[in-house]
């Protein structure tokens, strides 16, 4: 029988990267679905925005799968403490024979690469070959990879190459000739077999003692003081804004004026899950794209977030995702 401190000793760990709705908890999701039985997984994620919805988007019923976020901004900034608390936890909480970490779509690869192989990481962890998810259609149509993504390129031991089902041989070797000359793998929706991913034959081993890690209190989830007000976060950089709500999982949401009120604003990202009235639902989309809903076994709240190139009026976001509600 395995003890806790086995269970901290080279736990493989995938790290899962790539642009800005590439396509990452797509595949995160996937992976999950096909988990072997018998094992444990962890899910790390980290998140532009202040309120997390990658957690609420993978929420599943399956046994064996702990799922933790650390929100606003870049796994690897503030000298990783967060990161290294945060992970910590998750490791001491969870036990996981596999780890996956899924860093935001605006943070940097590379540098969470160099973290992992830092102490005490390089012992606790087996650091797999990164996998990068990548928009194949984006590629082709010459859109630039971002700065952040390119310079993890050279350590990827698979490059992903999601949504690509509208390009055909000629237009994949097209794009080919832009990366280097990693393993691909051109697929849709994030999909990929299991044994396709770099690492996956590796397992943890057991250690006589238990490594110390990073500890920390926890950060306290804000409450709602009326739960008919949401409670709102902003994030800013110098290159992105969001702005994020959490409303109480007592109010309900009329899903067609949402998606109206959403399309009137330029956001570069959104993902929602919500309490439809009729039913619990979350969407995903990207660049003003219409927002597809579909079920989510997600019951704890609602939560929205969008993010856009630059500042946004504050009070007119509130205003409209609030008159989305259904009055009782």
């Amino acid at each position: 029988m395995r003890t806790i401190a086995a269970m901290l000793e080279h736990i493989p760990t995938h790290v899962i990267g790539g642009p800005l709705g590439a396509g990452k908890t797509s595949l995160i999701r996937h992976l999950l679905d096909q988990k072997p039985a018998s094992e444990r997984w962890a899910v790390l994620i980290n998140e532009f925005g202040q309120i997390g919805l990658d957690a609420a988007l993978l929420t599943t019923e399956a046994d064996g799968i702990s799922l933790a976020e650390i929100p606003g901004g870049c796994l690897c900034c503030v000298n990783g403490v967060p990161f290294q608390i945060g992970l910590a936890r998750l490791l001491r909480q969870a036990k996981p024979d596999r780890l996956l970490i899924e860093p935001s779509g605006l943070g940097h690869p590379a540098q969470l690469l160099r973290q992992l192989g830092q102490p005490p990481w390089q012992t606790v962890l087996a650091v797999q070959p990164i996998v990068l998810v990548l928009d194949a259609e984006a590629l082709s149509r010459s859109q630039p990879l971002p700065d952040s993504q390119r310079q993890a390129l050279a350590a990827a031991g698979l490059l992903l190459m999601n949504k690509s089902e509208t390009l055909d041989d000629c237009a994949r070797a097209d794009v080919a000739t832009q990366l280097p000359r990693q393993p691909l793998f051109w697929t849709t929706q994030g999909q990929l077999p299991l044994d396709r991913l770099p690492g996956v034959d590796s397992r943890a081993s057991e250690q006589p003692r238990a490594t110390a890690l990073p500890s920390g209190p926890a950060s306290l989830p804000q409450v709602w003081l009326d739960p008919r007000k949401p409670i709102c976060q902003v994030q800013a950089t110098s290159e992105n804004w969001s702005i994020g709500w959490r409303w109480h999982p007592s109010q309900r949401f009329d899903l067609e004026k949402l998606e109206q009120r959403l399309a009137q604003w330029p956001w570069r990202r959104a993902k929602l899950v919500v309490n439809g009235g009729a039913g619990w639902q979350s969407a995903n989309a990207l660049d003003g794209e219409p927002i597809a809903f579909k079920a989510s076994e997600w019951r704890r709240d609602s939560r929205l977030e969008l993010i856009f190139s630059t500042a946004q009026p504050q009070t007119e976001l509130d205003q409209d995702m609030q008159g989305c509600l259904i009055e009782d």
